[in-house]
């Protein structure tokens, strides 16, 4: 399931009452260790392995060594075992050091971008040559198990000398190659596509791009497009992807920019923008209509884009995929087409109180065109949905349920697949919009079991201007098309026209070729650094931010649901939301502030506009100290 990363678990506490309270950070000491485990330590006074020093910054009492492996990654049973601001300042990278592991103690000792298993047997940071409790190299075993990691990523080999931690300036030092670099493919063990020879008609031949990114090579005898590259993949490493998004060298104010407006738009990597260059270069081309060899390379990069979005979201059919502008282009074909067909007087919508205007206008049209009803399925106090209330919202005139998997302006992470069977079981169809999920979590379609997911390119690190809509065969066939003109013909005399099959059915007029193209790198991209990965660096991201914000007097945190997702609203008293971002844009920080197109969710908790930081896994630790800092100046200047 998409969205199990983020199921709360047993973690003996309870929600986030202790952020909405605004109370200042817990003070009692933090062991994660269970009681009765051999790495718990009597009054909580740290880890009880001999020898193992605490990192420097860390506040006494921290245990540094989880017992277990943690898969949960709720907020709920996370945060309150935090302590905000432990090392603010204290010099340590965020990031995955080259030659050896570093324990990040702003958040109790996990390895950045490693699950807790694999931090509970590394060696803290400077002291990689001590032995481990039982005597023997905790990597001696091979290859871990986690993410990817083996003893030549990330970790020394048994009897390697002590590596040092890299100082403050350690963004600017080239630790390990950009994930986009001109290094050799083959030297990284990624082999490169030797050119071949036959022929070349709609598929044409890899090419290797100044930025290292292939793009698409000649497709395999069944339809798939080839994976590029094989083995093992690099450890994740915060400052090699921010070396690929040119546009984070930026500097605004005199400031190094911190985008943390990722809910709006993410940034694009250099081999999305170079993959966009490259087909303007050498291929530009209209598509499926032209016997020469550019509209060869034109198609042959476009439907390899679709094979690749088909693969991402682990679609069952690539034919089910039909691009279109974005989300809101994606959700109006869906309410004019299908729901131009199957609405009428008297049926009814179901909608969240989380979603974003763009799944509640659509809706609102076709139910005034049509005489039906929008109904709404409420939240609870965190900004949770509240399943029981939906169920009674069922019945046997609700004909579609439209929901969010991430929510916008909160980042609550919705149930959908329990929400998608509850619609099926009332004999409704189901749509979830995915615009704000596709970049922070895996995405199964098949295993969500919607009869629709749509997303949009540009919140995935691609380009805008383009958007999925994934639908069920025998759904999509069942619709007319929404729009008409070329491309989507079969036939036409002035009596009557036959349309193409899907999904060509759908997309009438001329694409938007190069950007399709460009998404289809940043899947790439993204199947490169590797989606898990990305998942629990940025939940590791969001909990710190979380904690620190709520520790800040008269800062309220909007949305505080146990599984969330990047966004981090607030407001702050005393404040106007404009007064906060403007304070924060002076010192190089982007954020949004207003309503984020989801007024209804805002007006349930009282508020018209709230201050949003939204994350992406090229965010730091510092970036979001910058931010706390900035805020807590504010808070300090007007007694609450």
């Amino acid at each position: 399931m998409a969205n199990a990363l983020f199921a709360s678990g047993p973690s003996g506490v309870s929600g986030l009452s202790a952020l909405s309270s605004g109370a200042p950070g817990v003070q009692a000491p933090v062991n994660l260790a269970p009681a009765g485990s051999p790495l718990a330590s009597p009054a909580g006074l740290g880890p009880s392995v001999p020898g193992t020093p605490i990192p420097q910054g860390l506040a006494p009492g921290a245990n540094l060594i989880p017992a277990s492996p943690t898969p949960v990654l709720s907020l709920a049973n996370r945060i309150p075992a935090l302590q905000p601001h432990a090392v603010a300042g204290n010099g340590v990278p965020d990031t995955l050091f080259s030659q050896a592991p570093a324990y990040e103690p702003r958040f109790g000792s996990a390895v950045l971008g490693v699950p807790e298993a694999s931090a509970a047997v590394a060696p803290v940071a400077n002291q990689s040559a001590q032995p481990s409790p039982g005597g023997a190299s905790p990597f001696s075993g091979g290859a871990s198990p986690f993410y990817f990691l083996n003893e030549q990523y990330g970790h020394p080999a048994p009897g390697a000398a002590s590596a040092v931690p890299r100082a403050p300036s350690a963004p600017s030092e080239p630790s390990s190659p950009s994930l986009g670099s001109g290094v050799s493919p083959s030297a990284a063990g990624v082999p490169v596509t030797t050119p071949s020879t036959e022929p070349k008609y709609y598929f044409v031949d890899s090419v290797v791009l100044p930025s290292g990114y292939v793009t698409p090579a000649k497709a395999a005898p069944n339809g798939n497009v080839p994976q590029v590259g094989s083995g093992q993949r690099p450890p994740f490493d915060v400052h090699a992807v921010r070396r690929d998004f040119p546009i984070l060298q930026e500097r605004v104010n005199g400031k190094q920019l911190v985008w943390f407006d990722n809910a709006a738009t993410t940034h694009k990597p250099k081999s999305v923008i170079d993959r966009i260059a490259h087909f303007y270069e050498h291929e530009n081309s209209n598509i499926h209509r032209a016997a020469h060899e550019l509209a060869a390379r034109a198609t042959d990069a476009y439907e390899g884009a679709r094979q690749r979005v088909k693969n991402f979201i682990n679609a069952p059919d690539v034919n089910e995929v039909i691009f279109v502008r974005g989300t809101t282009e994606a959700i109006n074909l869906v309410a004019k087409s299908w729901g131009g067909q199957h609405i009428g007087p008297g049926d009814e919508i179901i909608v969240s109180n989380l979603e974003h205007h763009a799944n509640i206008v659509p809706w609102q049209q076709l139910a005034a065109a049509k005489g039906a009803k929008l109904r709404v399925i409420p939240v609870d106090d965190s900004g949770q949905v509240l399943l029981d209330e939906y169920q009674k919202l069922l019945n046997d005139r609700t004909k579609i349920v439209s929901v969010t998997q991430v929510s916008n302006a909160l980042g609550t992470v919705t149930p959908v697949k329990e929400i998608v069977a509850m619609a099926h079981r009332a004999g409704a169809k189901a749509l979830v919009d995915g615009a704000q999920s596709i970049s922070h979590m895996r995405v199964d379609v098949q295993d969500i079991g919607a009869d629709f997911f749509v997303f949009s390119g540009h919140k995935v690190f691609g380009p805008t201007g383009i958007g999925v809509v994934w639908g069920k065969r025998e759904v999509l066939e069942d619709m007319p098309p929404w729009q008409g003109g070329g491309n989507m013909i079969a036939d036409v005399t002035f009596e009557k026209t036959v349309f193409q099959p899907i999904p060509n059915k759908f997309e009438a007029g001329t694409g938007n070729i190069a950007d399709a193209v460009g998404l289809g790198a940043a899947i790439d991209y993204v199947n490169k650094v590797g989606i898990e990965n990305i998942a629990r660096y940025e939940h590791e991201l969001l909990v710190y931010g979380m904690q620190a914000l709520g520790a800040i007097p008269g800062v309220r945190l909007i949305g505080t649901a146990a599984d969330k997702a990047s966004v981090m609203s607030f407001v702050l008293k005393g404040y106007t939301t404009e007064e906060v971002g403007k304070a924060l844009n002076d010192e190089g920080i982007a954020v949004r502030t207003g309503h984020h197109c989801a007024q209804p969710i805002l007006r349930r908790f009282g508020v018209e506009t709230t201050v949003r930081p939204s994350l992406a896994f090229y965010n730091t630790f510092d970036e979001i100290d910058r931010l706390v800092a900035v805020v807590r100046k504010l808070s300090s200047a007007r007694a609450h």
